[in-house]
């Protein structure tokens, strides 16, 4: 819609803008404007840099927990519902003799 504008209507909306805040306060709406953009792009900075530190302190948490993980016992995985079946791989079978 902005770029259907004609260079005429342009101007006419620029000197209805300027008729209703005057000349005095263009600049300092213009300023605050100017403001108001770089906090925002200041913000914007830092949370990407937040965002990259937490990934980072992320992976290195997770590389230190992944041999924690590779020393834990392994489970032979039962059939849904069959719990009785599920047991540790190192562990012998105790069988009853009878």
């Amino acid at each position: 819609m902005i770029g259907n504008l004609k260079p005429l209507e342009i101007l006419l909306i620029i000197a209805v803008i300027f008729l209703l805040f005057g000349a005095k306060k263009l600049p300092d709406m213009a300023r605050s404007l100017g403001k108001s953009a770089r906090i925002l792009k200041s913000e914007a900075k830092a949370m990407k840099a937040e965002g990259a530190a937490e990934d980072n302190a992320t992976a290195a948490t997770v590389a230190d927990q992944a041999p924690q993980q590779a020393a834990a016992p392994r489970t032979i995985k039962a059939a849904p519902g069959d719990v009785t079946s599920s047991r540790p791989v190192n562990e012998p079978n105790h069988t009853t003799q009878g």
